[in-house]
């Protein structure tokens, strides 16, 4: 008898804990082979292709393209064994309804591929509970479905070929519950504040366990600190997701419809304060559609506006920026620069024959000459040992605008190459980042980022530093001016170069020296080839 296993959205690792889902690869009915990618995700990081850990037929698939899934929500269940092509069959007739996403009311019933499982995070370790395909129970991802099945030998986070039996564990349903307002105290028994641990969703509810008891359903802490934020307690929603998981949208469902009805979604004020709702329908959490605001859409007394998601690489972006500015004591300096003679070098390497040498790979050897003669400003601050840790390599990070959004693609021990192998490198990464293929590992580990926002028209900026980082350059547009030469005035190529550093790693003289040196190489880059 086939075997029907859950595969659930792994663990994708830098802390990520959501992924929207871009594009299936396979269909209900198809064969999948172990490790054959079945579905392509965008974290906040970059598009990923997700594999398989288990070969056989799909009999359903969970979320449609577009819609955003928690870390250890189930992505598609897998008949494995020899009955598996004709459980396939049924489980793509059977499993319609649940196959294609789950929507508001869609819940466990006998067409349901998960039945009654688990969507706990992938640590869990839960199984999948009664629900099955053909009769046959969907077994855990991390038990001994696992192991039974053929599971994957190259491992996910969350899968693996010799993991424990899981406990099995089974789960009731919550019952729809009408919002209203809560205490301060009441909010902060909701659930863990962001960033701790996410809640089992397993053990959510027990038999005879009253409303209050047990953490609420909620995997992702972004939506704990939404609900948290507009003082909506959790435990009164009823979840659109699997096995009633509340998302994010579930709860901005419930602050448009508390918003129609009249009532505020802001944040108490005082800790202790109660503030009685006006009497509502039982059902106000899932009013009508014409009753509420259009999605995207700010009511107020004052003004009308499009609400715009921070989320993927936006929100990414968002939340890198805020803690560089909230940690980082930044100092920018800057100077002009007379460019004429780097151009002209430039231009005469290109015209030498071979490969064409970037203007971007110019400024990057300059920067890796310079930071070997001021590594204070290659380096990280560690608070928690209260230390400064200088970097031994050089992995330079360049931010690249792309149609996702600003990313920062890092190129590997860029004090090792040359120019033409950083032209090479930039090229590789910058393509990547506009075809959307970067991988985590290309934006992450940088020491130091050159951020050319010439490219924009622009002459000068004070740049954010890429956290954890603690310096970065900014160059801006090259362009005609008058200019002192040799005594005269003349019109010169200039740039504007701005650094802005970390306080704490150095103070503004080796700032200074750092950025005079970089306007050195810039004016006169026989300067460069003195020091290499």
């Amino acid at each position: 008898m086939a075997q029907v296993l859950e595969f659930k959205l792994p663990d994708l690792g830098e802390g990520l804990t959501e992924a929207e889902i871009v594009r299936w690869l396979v269909q209900v009915g198809d064969v999948v082979a172990v490790d054959q990618p079945v579905v392509e995700v965008e974290t906040a990081k970059a598009m990923v292709e997700v594999p398989c850990p288990y070969g056989g037929v799909v009999t359903a698939r969970f979320g449609e393209e577009g819609a955003e899934l928690p870390v250890g929500a189930p992505l598609l269940t897998v008949a494995v064994g020899a009955d598996a092509a004709g459980t396939g069959g049924e489980g793509a007739d059977a499993g319609s309804g649940a196959a294609q996403g789950v929507g508001p009311g869609a819940g466990p019933g006998p067409g349901s591929a998960s039945g009654r499982g688990s969507a706990s995070g992938a640590s869990s370790g839960s199984t999948s509970g009664s629900g099955s395909l053909d009769g046959s129970s969907t077994a855990s991802a991390n038990g001994s479905g696992a192991r039974s099945g053929g599971g994957s030998g190259n491992v996910l986070v969350g899968y693996g070929t010799g993991a424990p039996p899981a406990r099995r564990r089974r789960v009731r349903p919550q019952a729809p519950i009408s919002p209203q307002r809560v205490t301060a105290a009441e909010d902060a028994q909701s659930g863990p504040a962001p960033g701790a641990p996410a809640a089992h969703v397993d053990d959510h509810v027990n038999g005879d366990s009253s409303r209050g008891e047990g953490p609420v359903p909620v995997i992702s802490p972004l939506v704990r600190r939404l609900a948290r934020e507009n003082g909506l307690d959790l435990r009164e929603l009823t979840g659109s997701g699997p096995e009633g998981l509340i998302l994010r949208a579930d709860v901005e469902y419930a602050l448009r419809a508390a918003a129609a009805q009249g009532r505020s979604a802001q944040p108490q004020t005082a800790p202790h304060a109660r503030v009685t709702p006006a009497p509502t329908a039982p059902d106000a959490v899932r009013a009508p559609a014409d009753t509420v605001p259009t999605a995207g859409t700010i009511t107020s007394g004052l003004a009308s506006g499009t609400r715009v998601p921070l989320k993927g690489v936006r929100g990414a972006v968002a939340d890198k920026l805020s803690r560089s500015r909230r940690e980082i004591p930044d100092a920018t300096c800057w100077v002009d620069a007379d460019a004429t003679e780097l151009m002209r070098a430039r231009t005469a390497m290109n015209a030498s024959g071979g490969p064409k040498i970037s203007l971007l790979a110019l400024l990057a050897r300059i920067c890796t000459a310079a930071l070997a003669r001021f590594p204070e400003l290659n380096a990280t601050v560690d608070m928690a040992a209260r230390e400064i840790v200088r970097l031994d390599q050089v992995h330079l990070g360049f931010a690249a605008q792309t149609e996702r959004g600003l990313v920062v693609p890092v190129v590997r021990d860029a004090h090792t190459r040359d120019a033409e192998s950083l032209t090479a490198e930039f090229a590789r990464l910058t393509e990547a980042g506009r075809a959307g293929r970067l991988t985590p590992a290309d934006l992450t580990g940088g020491t130091f980022t050159l951020n050319n926002y010439g490219v924009f028209g622009v002459d000068g900026s004070t740049p954010i530093i890429n956290h954890p980082e603690a310096a970065m350059l900014g160059v801006g547009r090259i362009m005609p001016k008058p200019w002192v030469h040799e005594g005269e005035l003349a019109v010169r190529q200039v740039v504007q170069l701005s650094l802005t550093f970390d306080h704490r790693v150095c103070d503004g003289g080796t700032a200074g020296g750092f950025l005079r040196y970089v306007a050195d190489c810039v004016e006169q880059p026989a300067v460069l080839l003195r020091t290499l």
